[in-house]
C-alpha cells in the first residue's frame, strides 16, 4: 500500500502518522522528490482500514500495491534511481558501458584491454575471476590471483571493477576487492548470497536467470533491497529457448518493462544473449532504442585463443567502432554516455 501526502502537508502531521503506523506493525518506505512525498507501507494491510488513512486531511491518495515486490516497484519509487561508481553515473538518463574479456587470462591481457576500452569510452571494467562453467572441466577462472589483475588494471586506468562473485565465503574474502558484484544468472536466485550482499552497501549487478520471470528477476532484487542495499543493477543477458541459431534469446521487450516496473536501472548484455560477436552491435543498438541504461559488452584482444566465450567477443577495434555509433544513439535517445 502507498500513501501519497498533498503537497502542501504538515510534516509534524505526517510525522504522527508514520509512527501511529510503525506501532501497527508496518515496515515504512519514504521517497521524497520534488513533486512528491509518499510513504510504501509493507506488511500485512488487510488489516488497515483504508478509509482512515484516506480521511486524513494531509493524504492526497492511497493505492494498493498488487506485486509481491514492494522497495524494487516503481509506485514506491517514481524517480529513477542513479548510481554513482566512482564518478561513473548510471539510470536516470546516463548510460554507461562496461566492457572487458569474459575472464582475466594474464595481466598483459587485462591492463591491454583496460586501456583500450577506457580510450573508447567505456565507463567500468568487467573481467571474470571466478568463472560457473557448465562443464567441470571448462576453464574455472584464476581466482584471487584473476582479481589482483584486475585491481592492477584499474590503478592504471582508473575504471571500476566489475566481477562476479559466486559464494557467500567468495563474498567475506573478496567483496572489498571490486566496486561493483556481479550476480551471475545462474545465482540469480542464490537466496543466501542475495541476503548478504543486500547487507553491504555496494552496487549489485543482478543478471536474469536464463528460466526466469521478470518477476522472479524484480524479487530476486527485492531481497538485496529488503536488506538495506538499494544500489541493484538489472541486466537482461537472454534467456533460454528451443532455438538453436543463438546462444540464448534477447528479450528486449523486458527492457521497456522493467523501466515501467522499477525505478532499477536496467542494462543488457548483448555478448551472453547471442553468444556471436557479429550480433553484438546490432543488438548493442536495439538495446538503446528499447530504452536501456547501459551495456555490459565482452572484448577481448585474442577471442581465438580466449579461455572462454571467445565465439562472443569483439576484439578493441572493433568495439571502438560500435562505441563511435553508439553515440549517435544516445543522442537520439536523449541520453548521457558515462
Amino acid at each position: 500500500m502507498i500513501v501519497v501526502f498533498k503537497k502542501d502537508a504538515d510534516i509534524k502531521e505526517i510525522e504522527l502518522l508514520k509512527k501511529s503506523l510503525a506501532k501497527k506493525g508496518f515496515h515504512i518506505h519514504e521517497s521524497h522528490g520534488e513533486n512528491h512525498y509518499l510513504i510504501g507501507l509493507v506488511g500485512d494491510t488487510s488489516k488497515l482500514d483504508p478509509g482512515m488513512l484516506r480521511a486524513q486531511t494531509i493524504v492526497d491518495k492511497v493505492v494498493f500495491v498488487q506485486e509481491p515486490y514492494k522497495k524494487a516497484n516503481r509506485r514506491f519509487n517514481p524517480e529513477d534511481l542513479v548510481l554513482d561508481v566512482d564518478g561513473h553515473k548510471l539510470g536516470g538518463g546516463f548510460f554507461s558501458v562496461i566492457a572487458g574479456p569474459c575472464s582475466v587470462e594474464s595481466r598483459s591481457q587485462m591492463v591491454s584491454i583496460a586501456n583500450s576500452v577506457k580510450a573508447s569510452g567505456a565507463g567500468m571494467l568487467r573481467g571474470g575471476a571466478f568463472k560457473p562453467r557448465s562443464s567441470p572441466y571448462s576453464f574455472q577462472g584464476m581466482g584471487a590471483e584473476g582479481l589482483d589483475i584486475l585491481i592492477e588494471a584499474k590503478k592504471e586506468t582508473g575504471l571500476p571493477i566489475v566481477t562476479e562473485i559466486m559464494s557467500v565465503s567468495q563474498l567475506e574474502k573478496y567483496h572489498d576487492m571490486v566496486d561493483v558484484i556481479q550476480i551471475g544468472a545462474r545465482n540469480m536466485q542464490n537466496f543466501d548470497l542475495l541476503k548478504e550482499v543486500g547487507m553491504l552497501r555496494k552496487p549489485v549487478l543482478l543478471k536474469r536467470g536464463m528460466s526466469a520471470t521478470l518477476e522472479e528477476l524484480l524479487m530476486s532484487a527485492e531481497y538485496v533491497l529488503a536488506g538495506g542495499n538499494s544500489n541493484v543493477i538489472l541486466c537482461e543477458r537472454g534467456i533460454r529457448s528451443f532455438q538453436k541459431e543463438t546462444r540464448n534469446v534477447l528479450d528486449l521487450s523486458a527492457v521497456p518493462v522493467l523501466k515501467s516496473k522499477t525505478h532499477l536501472p536496467v542494462i543488457v548484455d548483448p555478448s551472453h544473449a547471442t553468444g556471436i560477436w557479429s550480433l553484438v552491435e546490432p543488438m548493442s543498438k536495439a538495446a538503446v532504442a528499447a530504452g536501456a541504461d547501459g551495456l555490459i559488452i565482452e572484448v577481448h584482444n585474442d577471442p581465438n585463443n580466449a579461455l572462454c566465450d571467445g565465439d562472443q567477443s569483439i576484439k578493441p577495434e572493433k568495439f571502438d567502432c560500435l562505441m563511435k555509433k553508439l553515440e549517435k544513439y544516445l543522442v537520439l535517445e536523449n541520453k548521457l554516455l558515462n
